[in-house]
């Protein structure tokens, strides 16, 4: 499921995560862990309209093998910044 160890925070409804994202990238990738607390992502989509943050969720779920209904955006919908939640999630 996870292919790398991804800083994260346990909630009541699962974790979130950190994230940073460059969009307009070459490829669709986690690309790291920054500073040990934000994950960098990177992604094809433009940051127009929401398509940077739908793919964001795609890469997510697909990372932790969960449905995209499970994954949203809580802050930083416009930035390149965010909060994200992944609920039912219960890692070690």
């Amino acid at each position: 499921m996870r292919r790398m160890n991804l800083p994260f925070t346990r909630t009541k409804n699962g974790i979130t995560l950190e994230v940073k994202v460059e969009p307009r990238s070459s490829r669709k990738c986690i690309a790291g862990v920054m500073d040990g607390r934000i994950i960098k992502v990177k992604l094809t989509a433009p940051p127009v309209e929401g398509s940077a943050n739908e793919q964001l969720i795609e890469v997510l779920a697909e990372e932790f093998g969960v449905k995209k209904a499970q994954v949203a955006v809580i802050r930083g919908h416009a930035a390149k910044l965010k909060i994200v939640e992944i609920r039912g999630l219960e890692l070690e």
